[in-house]
């Protein structure tokens, strides 16, 4: 079989055509690689290991599972120091191309690397995704299970997002094997076989004062003590931008020391783990 297309749980590597259109990582490029890991390892408990991408490149881990990436932003690079969700493609080139005629903005790519291709972008409102064609890390199928990272759309409107996202991710599509989307507790729901993927919501301003209110995909990581990971972030040079109660339980958002945000929720209140209404094959 075309390694392309080899399927999730096979003898060979994920690749993104197996789960296109579906969130497959996340990741910051910060200015100081050593800085960010002294940072998330003291306040997320996080431990690192070498990623296949290169040196500047490292997979960060919790109990030997692989929760995100953080890597070394090049100075050529003029992008903002941000966590970033990354969707699997089937073909880079031409999801950038859909992206461009449905007038998001293609920044940066998309670029070769030693296990694909990828690309980062903005959608209509400015929110900044990635894109990635081929090899997914080794242990997917095990992150998006336990889902330590889940992702939230701030939309201007989450109706109009999810029709730029679907056209350029296929998804709720004819084509087999796409991301479906529902509406569930006034939100746009992103699944696929059953499990939550993500959620839009509508809401955002883009001319706000407040950063939080700004149009972005905002990063969640589950914490087994959320008290315990907001002091350590502010012992550490973060600080607190914002905290909510939703129905998956609190969250708080945070900043770090180099200004990218990022949101912590206990444990148990990722994404919502399961879609009632189905099953998988």
């Amino acid at each position: 079989m075309d390694n392309k297309t080899t399927p999730v749980g096979s003898a060979g590597p994920a690749t993104s055509a197996a789960v296109f259109g579906a969130p497959c990582w996340v990741s910051l490029m910060a200015r100081d690689l050593t800085a960010a890991q002294d940072f998330y390892g003291a306040v997320l408990g996080w431990r690192f290991r070498k990623a296949r991408l290169g040196e500047e490149f490292s997979v960060a881990c919790v109990g030997g599972k692989p929760v995100a990436g953080i890597g070394a932003l090049a100075p050529a690079l003029s992008v903002a120091v941000a966590w970033t969700p990354y969707f699997a493609v089937t073909d880079a080139d031409e999801t950038a191309a859909r992206i461009r005629e449905r007038t998001g903005t293609v920044a940066v790519g998309p670029l070769n690397l030693s296990m694909g291709r990828g690309a980062l972008a903005s959608d209509r409102d400015g929110a900044v995704f990635g894109i990635w064609e081929g090899e997914l890390m080794r242990d997917w199928p095990g992150w998006r299970d336990r889902a330590p990272a889940w992702i939230r759309l701030l939309a201007r409107d989450a109706f109009e997002s999810a029709i730029f996202y679907g056209q350029v991710f296929d998804w709720a599509s004819d084509r087999p094997g796409c991301c479906e989307v529902t509406y569930q507790d006034g939100e746009v729901v992103l699944h696929r076989m059953g499990r939550v993927l993500a959620r839009l919501a509508s809401g955002a301003d883009p001319t706000a004062s407040n950063p939080l209110l700004h149009p972005r995909w905002h990063v969640h990581f589950a914490v087994e003590d959320l008290d315990a990971t907001v002091r350590a972030a502010q012992q550490r040079g973060g600080r607190i931008l914002g905290e909510r109660s939703t129905l998956q339980g609190a969250e708080v958002t945070l900043q770090d020391p180099d200004g990218a945000m990022f949101t912590v929720s206990a444990q148990e209140t990722g994404p919502v783990a399961r879609m009632p209404d189905h099953h998988e094959p």
